[in-house]
């Protein structure tokens, strides 16, 4: 089972996953500091980051989606479509705490909105073990390359589906 969406041989998803998991993740360690004294800014830092992160996983979702038309009806299908709603509830519940503070004339954090935020990250370590074994089962039997040779030339590619 290969990927619809790749660059040079690897699924384009994986990689559009770190986007937006790193800004929550940053996102979160800007709020803490804002909960716990540091600058009235870093609460506003943290929300915009946030808001970031809410767009980069928009594009990750599209690209798991696009993947899961071409997964046939088995165990892979069932981790891709668990991987696919575990990181949607993530980005659900950052998207709750952006919601709950767009209103607010500082966008700052409260202890609420970094304890939502604590539980959406560890959905996200849930979808982090999902997408690993999601990994595995999609590539397996397929040789990696260990050289930086094979970025030479890169190129995107979507693959056609088979009839």
């Amino acid at each position: 089972m290969q990927s619809r969406l790749r660059v040079q041989g690897h699924p384009i998803q994986p990689m559009l996953v770190t986007f937006p998991l790193g800004l929550f993740v940053s996102a979160t360690v800007f709020d803490l500091s804002d909960v716990v004294g540091g600058p009235a800014f870093l609460g506003e830092v943290g929300y915009w980051t946030g808001v970031a992160a809410l767009f980069a996983a928009a594009m990750t979702m599209v690209a798991g989606m696009v993947d899961l038309w071409d997964v046939p009806v088995d165990r892979t299908r069932r981790t891709a479509i668990a991987f696919n709603l575990v990181n949607a509830a993530m980005a659900g519940l950052f998207l709750v705490t952006c919601l709950v503070r767009a209103h607010s004339p500082q966008r700052g954090a409260t202890v609420a909105i970094l304890l939502t935020e604590l539980v959406a990250l560890v959905a996200g370590g849930v979808g982090v073990r999902l997408g690993a074994r999601l990994m595995r089962q999609f590539d397996t039997g397929r040789a990696e390359t260990g050289s930086l040779d094979a970025l030479a030339g890169s190129t995107v590619e979507v693959a056609r589906p088979r009839p």
